[in-house]
């Protein structure tokens, strides 16, 4: 049997937030944009259709739950939703919430300049509101 692990890079540029039925729901340590990246829990899986059927099920279920606590938290204008996998193959979607005038609006946020770190505290406080968020 194949052991779930974590790609290095996503391991690098995300902290963990909380695990979900599926899901280890993880902050980018990018704060230009408050972004969570849900990767399922799954060995050698890089397609959505690659999923059980009820894993696509709880992928959804966990994206949108995902995608409400964001914009609840945020007031984002918009919510973006992908799942590209064309550097990072292991399956991971990103939930990124925009806002117009942001770093790189209306434009896409891959590529775009340089990534900035969240200070400690402001980071772990915004975890803690997220992990609230998506526990009620």
């Amino acid at each position: 049997m194949d052991v779930f692990t974590l790609d290095h890079r996503l391991q690098n540029d995300s902290v963990s937030v909380m695990r979900t039925g599926l899901c280890d729901i993880r902050l980018s340590k990018d704060s230009r944009w408050p972004w969570l990246i849900l990767v399922p829990r799954r060995a050698d899986v890089t397609e959505v259709f690659e999923l059980t059927p009820l894993d696509q099920v709880m992928l959804t279920f966990e994206t949108e739950l995902a995608a409400t606590a964001l914009k609840k938290i945020t007031g984002a204008t918009k919510i973006n939703i992908g799942a590209l996998g064309n550097i990072v193959r292991q399956l991971h979607v990103h939930v990124i919430a925009r806002f117009e005038g942001d770093a790189n609006w209306p434009g896409p946020v891959w590529g775009f300049g340089k990534a900035e770190a969240y200070e400690d505290a402001k980071r772990d406080e915004f975890i803690e509101t997220l992990r609230e968020a998506l526990s009620s």
